[in-house]
């Protein structure tokens, strides 16, 4: 299980790198080892309970597009990606980020 210090690192690289913390996904089970420490952590990202330990990443990407990765909150490295152009229909971007985190859960349950 991931811990608050390697939560602190994955979160401080995408800081470095230029991505911004949006939403937190939390099991249960981390949140409560997290308890109320989990404010300090995230700040001011929305936490959202969910069967996945994971965290969204946005940040501006060529040609007036966003970009987003879900990163799921383990000592092993995986992200899922996905570029958005700024003409999106929202529910279309929804819908694809909704997708990315079933996938994410199919592939770590």
């Amino acid at each position: 299980m991931t811990d608050e210090k390697q939560i602190a690192e994955i979160l401080s690289l995408y800081k470095k790198h230029g991505w911004n913390l949006s939403r937190v996904l939390l099991s249960a089970e981390l949140e409560k080892k997290l308890s109320e420490r989990s404010e300090n952590i995230f700040g001011a990202a929305e936490i959202v309970p969910s069967q996945i330990d994971a965290a969204w990443f946005t940040r501006p990407s060529k040609y007036d597009r966003e970009a987003y990765e879900l990163r799921h909150l383990s000592a092993t490295p995986f992200a899922l990606f996905e570029v958005f152009e700024p003409e999106t229909e929202e529910s279309l971007k929804k819908e694809k980020l909704r997708e990315m985190e079933e996938q994410l859960i199919e592939k770590f349950k």
